[in-house]
């Protein structure tokens, strides 16, 4: 028996899974590690606490399953995208945390570069907008703040890279310094269309393109872990960011199928084929994967606050102990009262795009409760991705003349797992909700990029094949309670703007 380990290093923890040939979880191992919050709307990782975590959850689900790592074929990454790392290319060291995709730090650049007017310039080369989100300007910032880190980076001796770099960086030894064409695509510094580095947006932004990585195919060789690692050298031949490896895990191979993950953000993605649509109602523009040379892409609707809303109630309110608590809660919440809680902790993603923007609860009553908070937290969810798939559906329909209709939407992601989030889903987009049998699926698009460039697993239509439904949502609430209840949302949106 040969396996595939996917390593899946997450916002939160880091995760390495064993597929075995059939692609089916032989073994899990999670770490957790430490957020840090240096100022409000700022977010941060220790880069030691990424490496280390990924590098222990490997040791530990080879063990767990008994094998050794010359029962590996490969190894798959999938990441966090946009988080931002830089270090030093002799020593390896980082020279800053690493600013993870929530931080807002940025937002003054990004405002000033879009009042000088280069967005429409980068939106047309990235499929990006200028914001905080992406990786360009956290990079800049680093540059820009650092002691002596421009100076180091314009003379060859410092190197950037998302996630999925610094770790085969590590992981190899620092022999590989690459990425592939969906995380560059997330930096707001690579060209969707050219299928390279920009270099217009790295001088707008005062980057030195020598400290860029080399950008391969989803499904490539990104060169050997180094052999103290695991135990013996093992080819990494898989690398896709989180999203596009769910894209992937959920077989959304055909123009016009739709997913949505829901982590500690959401992000719904649309397969849009070979060509790039532009969104007009302020979706993103991206690639969903590249395989043998030709990307195929996306729209993209992303929300930075998802499963991170219950880690709210848990961590920052210390009203629930457990995740799983919170839907015993909103089922036992007053149907009376209609609570409305916009997350907006790091501001609002797609369609708003407002990094100024904080959350905000509405419709409070003497009698409201852990109750009526618990359903407002996982009804946020539900609501914004209506957000994201309106606009979308508009985008999709003005490209193609599909028509307006919502398509059946796959889910996956740790919240996909509450029947009452997923049934609530369900009711306020109006559409069926597919829930696959296997929750791992942006584990699952990264081990089949790696297995199947080594020989393991089968092509793409017959991957595509393999794909089982566990349980299908349908709408149940009428049209009038989704229009009122969906109409407040909007209204405490908006009123969450202007405050």
């Amino acid at each position: 028996m040969k396996y595939i380990l996917a390593i899946d290093q997450g916002t939160t923890s880091s995760r390495a899974i064993l597929f075995d040939e059939a692609l089916q979880v032989a073994a899990i191992a999670q770490e957790e590690f430490p957020q840090h919050y240096p100022q409000s709307g700022w977010v941060e990782h220790d880069a030691s606490d990424l490496w280390s975590t990924a590098a222990g959850t490997c040791r530990q689900v080879i063990e767990r399953a008994g094998i050794t790592a010359a029962d590996i074929a490969a190894i798959g990454i999938t990441n966090q995208r946009e988080t931002t790392l830089v270090w030093d290319r002799k020593t390896g060291q980082p020279i800053h945390n690493a600013i993870v995709w929530q931080d807002r730090r940025t937002a003054a650049i990004c405002a000033t570069l879009r009042e000088r007017g280069h967005e429409d310039m980068v939106t047309e080369r990235t499929g990006l907008l200028l914001d905080p989100y992406f990786s360009g300007t956290k990079l800049k910032w680093i540059l820009d703040n650092v002691e002596g880190a421009r100076a180091k980076a314009r003379a060859g001796d410092l190197l950037f890279g998302t996630v999925d770099s610094y770790l085969i960086w590590k992981a190899t030894g620092g022999r590989s310094h690459v990425t592939d064409a969906t995380n560059a695509a997330r930096t707001l510094l690579y060209d969707i269309r050219k299928g390279r580095w920009s270099r217009t947006i790295c001088d707008l932004l005062d980057v030195p393109m020598g400290m860029l990585p080399q950008v391969h195919d989803c499904s490539s060789d990104f060169g050997m872990t180094r052999d103290d690692l695991l135990g013996r050298p093992i080819p990494i031949y898989g690398v896709a960011g989180d999203q596009q490896a769910a894209t992937i895990g959920q077989a959304c191979f055909q123009p016009g199928m739709l997913k949505s993950t829901y982590g500690t953000g959401c992000f719904a993605l649309l397969n849009t084929g070979a060509t790039p649509v532009r969104s007009q109602n302020r979706l993103l523009t991206t690639i969903a994967y590249q395989l043998d040379g030709t990307p195929t892409y996306a729209l993209e609707g992303s929300i930075f606050v998802a499963g991170a809303v219950v880690q709210w109630l848990r961590d920052g309110l210390k009203m629930i102990r457990a995740a799983a608590e919170t839907q015993p809660l909103a089922e036992a919440a007053d149907p009376g009262q209609n609570v409305v809680l916009v997350p907006a902790f790091t501001g609002l993603g797609a369609p708003y795009w407002n990094a100024e923007c904080r959350g905000a609860i509405f419709g409070l009553s003497r009698n409201s409760g852990p109750e009526e908070l618990a359903r407002a937290a996982l009804e946020s969810v539900g609501y914004q991705t209506r957000d994201l798939l309106e606009a979308m559906h508009l985008d999709w329909s003005g490209a193609t003349d599909a028509g307006t209709e919502p398509a059946t939407l796959r889910v996956d992601g740790g919240m996909s797992a509450s029947d009452w989030t997923m049934q609530f889903l369900s009711d306020i987009i109006g559409a069926s909700v597919d829930r696959p049998a296997t929750l791992e699926t942006t584990a699952m698009g990264a081990a089949w990029l790696a297995g199947t460039r080594a020989g393991l697993y089968p092509d793409q239509a017959s991957f595509a094949n393999m794909w089982a439904l566990e349980r299908t949502f349908t709408a149940k609430m009428s049209d009038d309670t989704r229009d009122r209840k969906y109409n407040a949302w909007r209204r405490a949106v908006e009123a969450a703007q202007a405050f």
